[in-house]
């Protein structure tokens, strides 16, 4: 097969590096940064002007591509920038999104935004699946919004009845909830109706700058209640001109991409939409999930759009990559005008990174460059690029022009601390936590670890190492790399495993409670019929048996009790969002779940070995 482009073009790895004598290092970018623009409202009026027909967002609607060009979203975007100003919205009364992503929300996003009002995207999970809507009302009461946007005023009435009554409502469709004597909600097809700038819309334009917020992104609640990451100008439009210093063939050839990502988190919301605006390209919104009920609609949308550039998180490739493996028709057309895969949110399994390769080369005949990064909500989001040859999963690449990483030792890991003009200045109207988020130094302390690739050479990358709070001590003293083990437990569960929280703090061994992939689950118990209740399937001796011997070959190498899996308990209850056992990203607090699970715990290291328990041999 010919792809039109081949392999991208990436900036030569070049590092800095300075040794510090309490064994602190500095890493950073010899190369200056480049300029970048002002605000990012500058981006789409570029694109408008050099190209205005070509295709900057689409969706599905009935089945086909619905899709708006820079010129037809320039003139939308100003029209509600002009609705926005006559709502006197501000930071202090930003915009809210509720919904998924949609062409809608990225009108109202990029309105906002051009004119100085911060927009406020909140997972949908928050609205949709959390069952007491406390997030939700959390989140509300932090950025005490002025506007409030859901696509589906029917499927999100609940969620809008929990809006202070002060806060206008804005749908797409449907009625929302009833306000008493009040309008239930505005309809945003009529503020589209009035498209076109104005004079106050140029003059917000002209004063809205690199100190302007231009969003407010919660944290995902993984360690804690959400937080309200500033997320200015600067930080946002800085970002990507580093992103494409590194990657520089973004602006030889503009990208196409096809993304499910929410941008209610600053991987799709800042990474990935942002590139694809600032570097003229098309985004094309995928409807699909990384959950087995909605993985089909992923691969339609792949098959009838190949992108140039394609996201994800390891669970999204986990669900994608057997549908390629099977369907190759559908391989073929993923692969033919792609020039990269990036993976980020998580670590990759070693597992998943051979099978990608494996499909590249069936379909292509070589391998294609499979990279990441590195960031939080934090630093807008990335810190670290991969832009050279890798060889395995893991590097997180290095910093990029204009960030210093200091690397601090703490305990048996490396400390990752950021500085960098892509850093938030703190959470909005939490200023004890902004404080208390930097060192002395003036470094963002993010939590996660890092090491060098290769202590020797620092240009081959930093490699991620976990987080720092979530590692502990055997009764031995011997450390447990937490991230490091769950990803590899994973990958040699034998397919069993979709996700595993460690335990064994200061206990003889490391033990887990599995959360089981019911798919696989489901193919070992087909004979007990639909009917067969989770706890029956678990209980099946063919379940058992198979991961009690990929988790026995799993550990025939390690000699070390830190590394080896002693025994597992599988969750018949899935985690939790209202428990916070896991974030709306679907990653598990590793602590919230042993502390809500403490019986399960408390079995797992029973003096008397419970029958759920699978001892690994």
């Amino acid at each position: 097969m010919t792809r039109p482009h081949g392999t991208p073009h990436f900036a030569e790895p070049r590092v800095r590096l300075e040794r510090r004598d309490d064994g602190s290092l500095l890493l950073s970018s010899p190369a200056a940064p480049e300029p970048h623009v002002r605000q990012v409202g500058v981006w789409l009026r570029d694109g408008a002007t050099r190209h205005p027909n070509a295709v900057f967002l689409a969706e599905r609607r009935e089945g086909a591509w619905f899709e708006l060009t820079y010129g037809q979203v320039r003139a939308a975007v100003d029209g509600l920038s002009a609705r926005l100003l006559e709502r006197d919205l501000s930071p202090e009364r930003p915009l809210v999104i509720l919904s998924d992503n949609s062409v809608e929300g990225a009108l109202l996003m990029l309105a906002a935004m051009q004119v100085g009002v911060p927009a406020a995207p909140i997972s949908p999970a928050y609205s949709l699946v959390a069952r007491d809507l406390a997030k939700l009302r959390h989140c509300l009461d932090l950025v005490t919004p002025g506007l409030v946007f859901a696509d589906d005023g029917d499927t999100y009435t609940r969620a809008l009845s929990a809006v202070p009554a002060d806060a206008e409502l804005l749908v797409s469709r449907g009625a929302g909830p009833s306000r008493g004597a009040g309008p239930r909600a505005a309809r945003l097809g009529e503020w589209l109706q009035h498209g076109g700038t104005n004079a106050a819309v140029e003059a917000r334009f002209a004063s809205t700058g690199p100190d302007s917020i231009a969003k407010f992104l919660f944290t995902s609640g993984s360690t804690g209640v959400p937080k309200a990451v500033i997320n200015t100008q600067r930080m946002v439009c800085s970002n990507q001109a580093a992103i494409a210093q590194v990657w520089p063939f973004l602006k030889e050839r503009p990208p196409l991409v096809v993304d499910w990502l929410p941008w209610s988190h600053t991987f799709g919301g800042n990474h990935n939409f942002h590139m694809v605006l600032a570097n003229g390209g098309a985004l094309y919104i995928d409807g699909g999930k990384p959950a087995p009920a909605l993985i089909g609609p992923t691969a339609e949308n792949l098959r009838s759009m190949p992108p140039t550039l394609y996201f994800n998180v390891p669970r999204g490739f986990g669900l994608l990559l057997p549908l390629l493996e099977a369907d190759r028709d559908l391989a073929r057309r993923f692969v033919e005008r792609l020039e990269l895969v990036f993976y980020a949110g998580a670590a990759l399994s070693q597992d998943l990174w051979q099978r990608l390769e494996a499909l590249f080369r069936r379909e292509l005949g070589t391998t294609l460059p499979l990279v990441s990064a590195w960031g939080s909500t934090e630093t807008s989001p990335l810190v670290t690029s991969v832009h050279f040859a890798i060889p395995r999963a893991g590097v997180i690449g290095l910093p990029v022009p204009g960030v210093e990483l200091k690397m601090v030792p703490a305990g048996a890991k490396l400390e990752l601390r950021v500085k960098g003009p892509n850093v938030t200045p703190g959470y909005w109207r939490q200023p004890e936590l902004s404080a208390a988020a930097f060192d002395d130094e003036g470094y963002y302390c993010i939590g996660d670890a890092g090491l060098l690739a290769d202590p020797n050479d620092p240009s081959k990358g930093v490699v991620f190492d976990g987080r720092v709070a979530e590692d502990f001590k055997l009764s031995s003293g011997s450390w447990v790399n937490v991230g490091k083990l769950r990803v590899e437990a994973i990958a040699g569960s034998g397919g069993l495993l979709a996700d595993a929280v460690v335990c064994g703090q200061d206990q003889d061994d490391v033990r887990l409670l599995g959360v089981p992939d019911w798919n696989a689950v489901g193919a070992l118990t087909a004979e007990l019929g639909a009917t067969a209740t989770p706890v029956e399937r678990l209980d099946h001796a063919g379940v058992r048996a198979a991961l009690a011997r990929s988790l026995a070959n799993f550990n025939r190498d390690r000699e070390r009790n830190s590394e080896r899996i002693a025994a597992v308990l599988l969750l018949a209850e899935p985690p939790s969002l209202d428990a916070g056992e896991i974030t709306d990203k679907g990653y598990l607090n590793q602590a919230a779940v042993r502390a809500h699970r403490a019986e399960l715990v408390q079995r797992l290291y029973g003096l008397e070995t419970s029958p759920d328990v699978i001892a690994i041999p």
